[in-house]
Formats: C-alpha cells, sequence, structure tokens
C-alpha cells in the first residue's frame, strides 16, 4: 500500500495531502476481511444507495434476524416480512433471495466465479443477476476479492471524493472521470478509497 500512495502522489500529485493525512489503504484489511464471498456480497447490495452508516446499521440488523448465518440456504428460507423488518428494501430484499437462490441451485457457482483472474467477467457473471449491477459488482471486486484496480466511478461517493482532492466543485460525470482514473492504474481501488476517505473518513465498511 506504500507502493501504491506513492504511485497516486507521482501520477496526481492532488492525492499528496489525503495521502498524507490518512493511513494506509485498508483494502483487505477492513470489516470484510475473511468474509465469506456470498456474505460479503450480501453487504455490498445492502449498501446499494444507502450512506455507510445506514448500511451498516441494516447490515447488523439483517445478520441478526438472520442468526448470524448469512448462507444461501439461511437466506433462501429466510421470511420476506422478517428481511423487510430488519430494514431491506422490497427490491433489495429480492435481489438477495434471488442471489441466495441462484448460490444455493448451483446456477451460480460464486466461488469458481471469485477466482477469475480478469476484473471484467466477474462483473459480468454478477450482473446477470437481477438487482446487481456494476457497482455492486466493483464493491464486490474491491472488498471481498481485494482486487486493486477497479475504478467505481458509478460510486457518487467517490466522484465527491475525487472533486474534494482536486479542489473543484459539483458532480464530475463518470463518463469524464473514467480516462482520468487511467494514470492512477495499477492502483485505481486505492485511489477511490481515498476519495471515499476525502468524504466521510473511516469507516468499518472499509
Amino acid at each position: 500500500m506504500k507502493k501504491a500512495a506513492q504511485h497516486l502522489v507521482t501520477m496526481d500529485p492532488a492525492f499528496e495531502e489525503i495521502v498524507e493525512t490518512s493511513p494506509l489503504c485498508t483494502i483487505g484489511k477492513g470489516a470484510r476481511a475473511g468474509m465469506e464471498p456470498f456474505h460479503s456480497l450480501v453487504g455490498s447490495i445492502i449498501g446499494q444507495q444507502v450512506s455507510v452508516k445506514a448500511a451498516d446499521a441494516i447490515t447488523a440488523r439483517v445478520e441478526e434476524h438472520l442468526g448470524g448465518e448469512v448462507t444461501p440456504a439461511r437466506l433462501v428460507s429466510a421470511d420476506d416480512e422478517g428481511l423487510r423488518s430488519a430494514g431491506l428494501s422490497g427490491a433489495k430484499t429480492k435481489t438477495i433471495k434471488g442471489l441466495a437462490h441462484a448460490v444455493h441451485t448451483g446456477i451460480l457457482d460464486l466461488e469458481h466465479a471469485a477466482q477469475h483472474p480478469e476484473d471484467t467477467m466477474i462483473v459480468a457473471e454478477l450482473t446477470k443477476l437481477w438487482g446487481i449491477g456494476r457497482w455492486t459488482a466493483e464493491m464486490f471486486l474491491m472488498f471481498t476479492l481485494h482486487r486493486l484496480d477497479v475504478w467505481p466511478t458509478g460510486d457518487l461517493a467517490m466522484r465527491k471524493g475525487w472533486n474534494i482532492v482536486h479542489g473543484t466543485d459539483g458532480d464530475i460525470d463518470p463518463k469524464i472521470l473514467e480516462p482520468l482514473g487511467d494514470p492512477l492504474s495499477p492502483y485505481r481501488s486505492v485511489a477511490a478509497w481515498y476519495c471515499w476517505r476525502a468524504v466521510e473518513g473511516g469507516s468499518s465498511s472499509w
């Protein structure tokens, strides 16, 4: 991570301040480190379009509702009403139940898919399922598989952090931001982490 931080500052000096005032990137060492891929992917789904704080709270309630067993079998048998009471929307309940069914029945071999060396292939496999889009797949790549060259331009907080780091206002268009990450490769995930850090500081989800 020292090498990654040095690379970011060299390629884009605007990152110097946030790098110097933050710890080293903790991708691979956060709350999801060591989680089973399925459990972590459920967490990514819960985190869709909500704040980190809200996602952490809902995740805790869902885990409590499931008795700590966030497994395909447990979720397949879980009642929708209980999951909704834990804070999940109807859409997220459907997405998580659909994922659980796909893994439980063997439609999706998540463990095998997670071993593919190409990030784009993993994204393609996951996004075949209803309710799982690029953002969710990218969070899975970063925080479960610890892939260091993911560039989640669809994430609003990441884009906001980019503007903070670079001293600009507004919401940068993802299509404009996409090529701006190219010089930061192969550590674009680390750059995204520092952008999030600029917005929200520390987080248990990281």
